[in-house]
């Protein structure tokens, strides 16, 4: 009999882009961009775009909330509302009102492993948008008071009673991470913290954490779209090489779980209106060749009505509406997740050994050619979808900069799903 470790949670009720194919008819592809690095350490990647007249700017920090420590949680979060309010030479709300006003939009996201601001505006605002995304780098902390940063403090605490504790299944997430990771893995809090930790926190707090992981060497600019390099070049020095680098900030080493047994654990919702079954699987993280072909067994067992997940648990034994599964591909760890909202009167024991059934059935089918190539036809096409306007070029390429080493990553991603085989979605 096969043994599996894993975590198993119930809830109960109360453009500018080149083409080209090659001898086996594969395509490559590849985002023309030039890269140089300023003297205190700032990546900075061009891609020039001149199908219209915008230019999207994404600085990439390499921080998220696996960078932040037991006891204060949330920072990395917190620190995404607290850059929008407003920094030395930008009044408070002018972030958005100046980019708005301009013709631009802009936004910023914050995950375990790193935070990213983004604004798309005209050209003939880029100056702007690099002077705001300067100003918060470099002269933020002399804009941070006592008062401002208790507004955004109350404004994350009220985001956290909305998405977690009053929310059906919020603490889904909290169980999870308090459950799979282990103690001292950064993963064993979630993004938006640890609600103690969000209340006793310090101005001085905010300041330590920024003057260690806003800085330009631990940061990468990406400017996409229509501009003159020579201009832009000018723009990028005079804006962002007078901030100072900060000390040197090493990568995280990779932390992959594995658990000795079975973990189950029992949540009660007084939220849920239904039960809902979530397993879990400690597995392997971003970028690694196991990645992939994960991605892959999610679709092949879970999606679509002939996967073997949805033949048996909604159409066969009728336990369900649906059934999610998905890979979460994280930088330092990874896990993979069947999650199952019950039909009622379902009970939860039924739903456990419905999906155990389904991977004997996958395990027994033959995995077709048609259904691999499927698959990678529609993995391409989402890949192309997020890169096909200037903001989605400036977001991978500083993503693939900051995680994965290189700009030319973006290129290695295509050739990596195009190469996944069945026996690599059988042996993951």
């Amino acid at each position: 009999m096969k043994k599996f470790s894993l975590l198993i949670l119930l809830t109960s009720t109360i453009l500018g882009s080149c083409f080209a194919t090659n001898k086996l008819g594969k395509i490559s592809f590849s985002i023309p961009y030039k890269q140089y690095k300023l003297e205190n350490g700032l990546d900075v990647i061009l891609h020039q775009d001149k199908s219209d007249p915008l230019v999207a700017v994404a600085i990439q920090y390499h921080v998220g909330s696996n960078r932040e420590e037991s006891g204060k949680t949330g920072f990395a979060h917190l620190f995404e509302h607290m850059m929008f309010q407003e920094s030395e030479n930008i009044g408070q709300d002018q972030y958005f009102s100046k980019i708005q006003g301009a013709g631009g939009t802009l936004n910023g996201g914050t995950g375990s492993d790193g935070t990213v601001y983004y604004e798309i505006v005209p050209k003939n605002a880029l100056e702007m948008g690099l002077w705001m995304e300067s100003d918060r780098m470099g002269f933020f902390q002399n804009s941070v008071t006592r008062k401002s940063f208790s507004n955004q403090q109350n404004v994350v605490l009220n985001e956290k009673r909305q998405t977690e504790d009053n929310k059906p299944y919020g603490f889904n997430n909290w169980v999870i991470a308090k459950n799979l990771y282990p103690k001292g893995h950064p993963y064993i809090w979630t993004v938006i913290g640890e609600m103690t930790d969000l209340t006793s926190a310090t101005v001085e707090d905010v300041k330590v954490f920024h003057s260690k992981f806003y800085v330009p060497n631990n940061a990468t600019l990406v400017i996409s779209g229509d501009f003159e390099e020579a201009e832009v070049k000018t723009l990028v020095q005079k804006y962002f090489s007078e901030i100072p680098a900060g000390n040197p900030v090493a990568d995280l080493p990779k932390m992959p779980v594995q658990l000795q047994e079975t973990k189950k654990v029992f949540h009660e919702d007084n939220y849920a209106t239904i039960p809902q079954l979530t397993l879990i699987w400690p597995v392997a993280p971003l970028f690694s060749d196991d990645a992939y072909a994960l991605n892959f067994l999610a679709r092949i067992v879970g999606n679509g009505k002939k996967s073997p997940l949805n033949q048996i648990i909604v159409n066969e034994q009728k336990l369900a509406g649906n059934v999610e599964v998905y890979y979460n591909a994280m930088e330092l760890a990874g896990q993979f997740t069947i999650s199952v909202k019950t039909n009622p009167d379902i009970s939860l024991t039924n739903a456990e050994r419905a999906i155990f059934e389904s991977f004997e059935r996958f395990e027994k089918q033959r995995i077709s050619t048609s259904d691999m190539e499927r698959i990678k036809a529609r993995l391409e096409t989402d890949f192309y979808n997020t890169i096909s306007l200037a903001m989605g070029k400036a977001y991978r390429l500083a993503f693939y900069n900051e995680y994965a080493g290189s700009p030319d990553y973006i290129q290695t991603e295509i050739k990596k799903i195009q190469s996944v085989t069945s026996e690599d979605v059988k042996r993951v």
